[in-house]
């Protein structure tokens, strides 16, 4: 049976990604499905630079504005969401175009990742966050490494939540999620895909994100994010997490001036750009498109539509 047709194209943030994919969705009868854990959210508009309905001239977009900021988002409900979009999307004769720079979520569709499900456990979860907070995140993640180290090279210690996921994972079924990950990632696609990255300088990225940073906050960054605090939407929140919200709620708590959150802000996203690139470069069979080595917009869309039409996408 022929593959189904698959066109994804991420990149680190700011590269200027949302422009070439609505011109892509056009020019390939494409529609597109958000890999983005931030822009799912409604009420979080200005601090994730989510796409209008005027830039989106017309061409449908799926996993945008669909979950209230109180509620979860993980791989597993992305996946399960894109899957029910994708459906649709093929039912209706057109090609789904994966667009985003959250590479887990990009590599668990693509390659149709299996995840083990935690059957809620909540005592050794809760257990595994008290000790976070008693003993310190670094506590934590030390005993990750001693079950896991492979993980624990890979989690950052701050990233309570992935941790207790790596531990509870162990638990349940003697097995480092890290060789279960790396049996994951070397399954074959079931699609017939094309994986663009694309990337530019250095410096242009990192400009690029210090202007759209001031941007948001000539926008209202600072107003949405107390709007957001007031409804009841705090710090412990997955979508508070976010870069630009976290950042602005310390400030708004006192614990930085603005000028600290804003250079905060600034290098952890330049830092965020960083490890996406990381990720992008350890996955297989992707298409590097650099956008230095091109005019304009017009040449790389010329490009992709070209690489898509060999690969018989198209």
């Amino acid at each position: 049976m022929k593959k189904k047709p698959l066109v994804v194209l991420t990149g680190p943030t700011a590269v200027g990604k949302t422009d070439l994919s609505i011109t892509l969705a056009k020019k390939i009868g494409g529609e597109i499905i958000s890999a983005d854990s931030m822009q799912v959210y409604k009420k979080m508009n200005i601090g994730t630079a989510k796409i209008t309905q005027e830039e989106m001239c017309g061409v449908p977009h799926y996993l945008i504005d669909v979950l209230e900021p109180s509620e979860s988002f993980n791989v597993v409900i992305f996946k399960q969401m894109a899957l029910e979009a994708m459906e649709k999307i093929y039912e209706e004769g057109h090609i789904p175009i994966i667009v985003g720079g959250t590479g887990f979520y990009i590599q668990a569709l693509l390659y149709d990742v299996r995840f083990e499900e935690n059957d809620d456990d909540m005592e050794y979860r809760e257990t595994l966050a008290n000790i976070a907070a008693d003993k310190g995140k670094a506590y934590l993640h030390s005993m990750l490494a001693e079950v896991d180290k492979a993980a624990a090279d890979k989690i950052h210690p701050n990233n309570i939540k992935r941790v207790i996921r790596a531990l509870e994972f162990y638990k349940k079924t003697g097995k480092p999620i890290s060789a279960h990950n790396e049996e994951e990632s070397t399954r074959p696609s079931p699609y017939n895909y094309e994986y663009f990255v694309l990337n530019d300088n250095r410096d242009k990225i990192y400009d690029r994100i210090d202007r759209r940073i001031d941007i948001m906050l000539d926008k209202g960054l600072i107003e949405e994010v107390k709007g957001l605090y007031q409804q009841g939407y705090t710090k412990e929140l997955i979508s508070m997490q976010g870069l630009g919200y976290k950042e602005i709620l310390d400030y708004l708590s006192g614990e930085n001036t603005l000028e600290e959150a804003v250079y905060i802000l600034k290098r952890d996203t330049r830092h965020f750009a960083k490890r996406q690139l990381t990720w992008f470069k350890r996955e297989r069979e992707v298409t590097w498109v650099n956008k230095n080595e091109y005019e304009n917009n017009q040449q790389i869309i010329d490009y992709m539509v070209k690489r898509l039409k060999e690969k018989d996408i198209i």
